[in-house]
Protein backbone atom coordinates (compact mmCIF):
# COMPACT_ATOMS: atom_id res chain seq x y z
CA UNK A 1 0.00 0.00 0.00
CA UNK A 2 1.35 3.46 -0.98
CA UNK A 3 1.24 5.45 1.99
CA UNK A 4 1.00 9.54 1.75
CA UNK A 5 3.74 10.64 3.63
CA UNK A 6 2.98 14.65 3.87
CA UNK A 7 3.77 16.83 6.80
CA UNK A 8 0.08 16.54 8.36
CA UNK A 9 0.67 12.69 8.42
CA UNK A 10 4.09 12.26 9.63
CA UNK A 11 3.52 14.30 12.75
CA UNK A 12 -0.04 12.06 13.37
CA UNK A 13 1.66 9.00 13.28
CA UNK A 14 4.77 10.12 15.39
CA UNK A 15 2.35 11.19 17.79
CA UNK A 16 0.68 7.88 17.60
CA UNK A 17 4.40 5.70 17.72
CA UNK A 18 4.88 8.00 20.85
CA UNK A 19 1.60 7.10 22.44
CA UNK A 20 2.04 3.56 21.86
CA UNK A 21 5.68 3.52 23.41
CA UNK A 22 4.28 5.28 26.23
CA UNK A 23 2.00 3.18 27.01
CA UNK A 24 4.64 0.04 26.30
CA UNK A 25 6.94 2.09 29.32
CA UNK A 26 3.53 2.47 31.58
CA UNK A 27 2.47 -1.27 31.28
CA UNK A 28 6.33 -2.44 32.42
CA UNK A 29 7.09 -0.52 35.71
CA UNK A 30 10.39 -2.07 35.29
CA UNK A 31 11.32 0.53 32.53
CA UNK A 32 10.67 3.22 35.30
CA UNK A 33 13.74 2.09 37.66
CA UNK A 34 16.41 4.66 35.64
CA UNK A 35 13.72 7.23 36.02
CA UNK A 36 12.40 7.04 39.37
CA UNK A 37 14.39 4.91 41.62
CA UNK A 38 18.00 5.26 40.15
CA UNK A 39 17.95 9.07 41.23
CA UNK A 40 16.70 8.67 44.81
CA UNK A 41 18.62 5.70 45.90
CA UNK A 42 21.74 7.54 44.34
CA UNK A 43 20.95 11.22 45.83
CA UNK A 44 20.56 9.41 49.04
CA UNK A 45 23.40 7.03 48.96
CA UNK A 46 25.97 9.00 48.08
CA UNK A 47 24.41 12.58 49.90
CA UNK A 48 24.52 10.83 53.63
CA UNK A 49 27.53 7.90 52.68
CA UNK A 50 29.84 10.74 50.77
CA UNK A 51 28.64 14.20 51.76
CA UNK A 52 30.69 14.11 55.73
CA UNK A 53 33.75 12.96 53.66
CA UNK A 54 33.73 15.42 50.90
CA UNK A 55 31.90 18.26 52.36
CA UNK A 56 32.08 18.25 55.77
CA UNK A 57 28.26 17.43 55.84
CA UNK A 58 25.20 16.58 53.50
CA UNK A 59 24.07 20.23 53.46
CA UNK A 60 26.99 21.52 52.04
CA UNK A 61 26.97 18.59 49.37
CA UNK A 62 23.91 18.97 47.86
CA UNK A 63 25.24 21.90 45.49
CA UNK A 64 27.86 19.54 43.75
CA UNK A 65 25.54 16.28 44.30
CA UNK A 66 22.31 17.38 42.86
CA UNK A 67 23.63 18.54 39.01
CA UNK A 68 25.81 15.47 39.08
CA UNK A 69 22.42 13.06 39.77
CA UNK A 70 20.95 14.91 37.53
CA UNK A 71 23.25 14.66 34.50
CA UNK A 72 24.07 10.83 35.68
CA UNK A 73 19.95 10.09 35.61
CA UNK A 74 19.70 11.52 32.26
CA UNK A 75 22.67 9.51 30.51
CA UNK A 76 20.98 6.45 32.34
CA UNK A 77 17.09 7.49 30.75
CA UNK A 78 18.63 8.59 27.27
CA UNK A 79 20.29 4.87 26.85
CA UNK A 80 16.76 3.62 27.06
CA UNK A 81 15.70 4.47 23.30
CA UNK A 82 18.60 2.08 21.91
CA UNK A 83 17.52 -1.12 24.10
CA UNK A 84 14.04 -0.57 22.66
CA UNK A 85 14.42 0.03 19.63
CA UNK A 86 16.75 -2.69 19.32
CA UNK A 87 13.97 -5.44 21.10
CA UNK A 88 11.56 -3.99 18.54
CA UNK A 89 13.70 -4.93 15.51
CA UNK A 90 14.85 -8.08 17.01
CA UNK A 91 10.69 -8.75 17.85
CA UNK A 92 10.26 -8.17 14.09
CA UNK A 93 7.40 -5.56 15.17
CA UNK A 94 8.81 -3.26 12.79
CA UNK A 95 7.96 -5.28 10.01
CA UNK A 96 4.10 -5.33 11.14
CA UNK A 97 5.01 -0.88 10.93
CA UNK A 98 6.06 -1.80 7.32
CA UNK A 99 2.52 -2.88 6.44
CA UNK A 100 0.55 -0.04 8.26
CA UNK A 101 -0.48 3.22 6.18
CA UNK A 102 2.17 4.51 7.81
CA UNK A 103 4.88 7.49 7.24
CA UNK A 104 8.31 5.32 7.43
CA UNK A 105 10.07 7.33 10.12
CA UNK A 106 6.92 7.83 12.46
CA UNK A 107 8.43 4.34 14.57
CA UNK A 108 12.16 5.66 15.48
CA UNK A 109 10.30 9.19 15.69
CA UNK A 110 8.10 8.25 18.11
CA UNK A 111 10.50 6.01 19.98
CA UNK A 112 12.59 9.21 20.64
CA UNK A 113 10.09 11.82 21.19
CA UNK A 114 8.60 9.36 24.02
CA UNK A 115 11.72 9.55 25.44
CA UNK A 116 11.52 13.24 26.33
CA UNK A 117 8.80 12.00 28.89
CA UNK A 118 10.89 9.94 30.76
CA UNK A 119 13.35 12.58 30.69
CA UNK A 120 11.48 14.90 32.28
CA UNK A 121 10.39 12.77 35.00
CA UNK A 122 14.03 11.42 35.31
CA UNK A 123 14.61 14.99 36.23
CA UNK A 124 11.63 16.29 38.19
CA UNK A 125 12.40 13.05 40.61
CA UNK A 126 16.17 14.25 40.76
CA UNK A 127 15.61 17.44 41.82
CA UNK A 128 12.67 17.07 43.82
CA UNK A 129 14.79 14.34 45.67
CA UNK A 130 17.74 16.96 46.29
CA UNK A 131 15.21 19.18 47.13
CA UNK A 132 13.38 17.20 49.95
CA UNK A 133 16.95 16.42 51.51
CA UNK A 134 17.72 20.27 51.96
CA UNK A 135 19.24 21.88 48.79
CA UNK A 136 18.11 25.13 47.94
CA UNK A 137 19.44 26.81 45.21
CA UNK A 138 20.97 30.47 45.52
CA UNK A 139 18.70 31.02 41.93
CA UNK A 140 14.59 30.97 41.60
CA UNK A 141 12.79 28.35 40.60
CA UNK A 142 12.39 29.77 37.12
CA UNK A 143 16.28 29.06 36.76
CA UNK A 144 15.46 25.87 38.08
CA UNK A 145 13.17 24.92 35.59
CA UNK A 146 15.85 26.39 32.75
CA UNK A 147 18.49 24.16 34.36
CA UNK A 148 15.77 21.07 34.28
CA UNK A 149 14.87 22.01 30.23
CA UNK A 150 18.49 22.31 29.72
CA UNK A 151 19.24 18.66 31.17
CA UNK A 152 16.55 17.13 29.50
CA UNK A 153 17.88 18.40 26.41
CA UNK A 154 20.92 17.47 26.82
CA UNK A 155 19.82 13.30 27.67
CA UNK A 156 17.40 14.00 24.38
CA UNK A 157 20.50 14.83 22.54
CA UNK A 158 22.50 12.18 23.79
CA UNK A 159 19.54 9.69 22.87
CA UNK A 160 20.00 9.79 19.31
CA UNK A 161 23.35 8.26 19.80
CA UNK A 162 22.02 5.34 21.84
CA UNK A 163 19.12 5.19 18.84
CA UNK A 164 22.05 4.34 16.86
CA UNK A 165 23.75 2.05 18.61
CA UNK A 166 20.27 0.05 19.29
CA UNK A 167 20.52 -0.25 15.22
CA UNK A 168 23.39 -1.32 14.70
CA UNK A 169 24.32 -3.61 17.73
CA UNK A 170 23.11 -7.36 17.27
CA UNK A 171 21.08 -7.62 20.24
CA UNK A 172 19.47 -5.57 23.36
CA UNK A 173 21.70 -7.37 26.11
CA UNK A 174 24.65 -5.37 24.09
CA UNK A 175 22.73 -2.64 24.08
CA UNK A 176 22.33 -2.37 27.77
CA UNK A 177 25.50 -3.61 28.76
CA UNK A 178 27.79 -1.02 26.34
CA UNK A 179 25.07 1.87 27.81
CA UNK A 180 25.78 1.03 31.28
CA UNK A 181 29.59 1.31 31.12
CA UNK A 182 29.29 4.90 29.11
CA UNK A 183 26.88 5.82 31.22
CA UNK A 184 29.26 4.70 34.62
CA UNK A 185 32.15 6.29 32.65
CA UNK A 186 30.76 9.45 31.96
CA UNK A 187 29.55 10.31 35.33
CA UNK A 188 32.16 8.64 37.67
CA UNK A 189 35.16 10.33 34.93
CA UNK A 190 33.44 13.97 35.89
CA UNK A 191 33.15 16.45 38.36
CA UNK A 192 29.38 14.68 39.12
CA UNK A 193 30.52 14.07 42.36
CA UNK A 194 33.58 15.32 43.82
CA UNK A 195 35.49 18.44 42.98
CA UNK A 196 38.35 18.83 40.40
CA UNK A 197 40.92 20.12 42.25
CA UNK A 198 41.05 16.56 44.49
CA UNK A 199 41.72 14.80 41.39
CA UNK A 200 45.68 13.40 40.75
CA UNK A 201 47.03 15.23 37.16
CA UNK A 202 46.11 12.55 35.32
CA UNK A 203 42.69 12.18 36.62
CA UNK A 204 42.11 16.28 35.74
CA UNK A 205 43.16 15.63 32.10
CA UNK A 206 40.16 12.82 32.17
CA UNK A 207 38.11 15.15 32.93
CA UNK A 208 38.59 17.82 31.39
CA UNK A 209 38.03 15.89 28.52
CA UNK A 210 34.77 14.49 29.38
CA UNK A 211 32.02 16.76 27.74
CA UNK A 212 29.92 15.80 30.82
CA UNK A 213 31.98 17.65 32.63
CA UNK A 214 31.34 21.27 30.98
CA UNK A 215 27.46 20.09 31.46
CA UNK A 216 27.60 19.64 34.65
CA UNK A 217 29.45 23.33 35.60
CA UNK A 218 27.02 24.85 33.51
CA UNK A 219 23.81 23.53 35.54
CA UNK A 220 25.86 24.23 39.03
CA UNK A 221 27.30 27.74 37.52
CA UNK A 222 22.92 28.93 36.77
CA UNK A 223 21.98 27.26 39.76
CA UNK A 224 24.47 29.69 41.95
CA UNK A 225 24.57 32.66 40.15
CA UNK A 226 20.95 32.86 38.29
CA UNK A 227 22.11 34.26 34.96
CA UNK A 228 23.10 32.25 31.45
CA UNK A 229 26.99 31.75 31.43
CA UNK A 230 29.00 31.18 29.02
CA UNK A 231 29.36 27.81 29.80
CA UNK A 232 25.56 26.93 29.39
CA UNK A 233 25.57 28.44 25.54
CA UNK A 234 28.46 25.86 24.99
CA UNK A 235 26.13 23.03 25.96
CA UNK A 236 23.77 24.05 23.81
CA UNK A 237 25.69 24.75 20.76
CA UNK A 238 27.48 20.73 22.15
CA UNK A 239 23.63 19.25 22.02
CA UNK A 240 22.70 20.76 18.82
CA UNK A 241 25.77 19.27 17.43
CA UNK A 242 25.53 15.67 18.23
CA UNK A 243 21.72 16.52 16.54
CA UNK A 244 23.24 17.48 13.68
CA UNK A 245 25.76 14.60 13.54
CA UNK A 246 23.96 11.92 14.63
CA UNK A 247 19.90 12.48 13.75
CA UNK A 248 21.50 11.90 9.98
CA UNK A 249 23.18 8.58 10.82
CA UNK A 250 20.61 6.62 13.12
CA UNK A 251 17.84 7.56 10.21
CA UNK A 252 20.43 6.06 7.72
CA UNK A 253 20.94 3.04 9.76
CA UNK A 254 17.18 3.08 10.77
CA UNK A 255 16.63 2.68 6.70
CA UNK A 256 18.81 0.26 6.22
CA UNK A 257 17.17 -2.10 8.91
CA UNK A 258 14.05 -1.37 7.49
Amino acid sequence: MEVKTSRGNLIMNTATMAYRNLLRTFHNPDRFMDVIIQPVMFMLMFGYLFGGAIAGNVQNYLPTIVPGILIQTMLSASSGSGEQIREDLDSGVFDRFKSLPMAHIAPLAGQLFADILRLVIAAVVSLTTGYLMGWRPAAGLGWVVVVGLLAVFTGWAISWIFALLGLLAKNASTVSSFSLIVMLALSFLSNAFIPINTLSKTMKVIAYMNPITYVITAIRQILATGSWTHEAVLVLIFGIGIVAVFAPLTVWAYNRNN
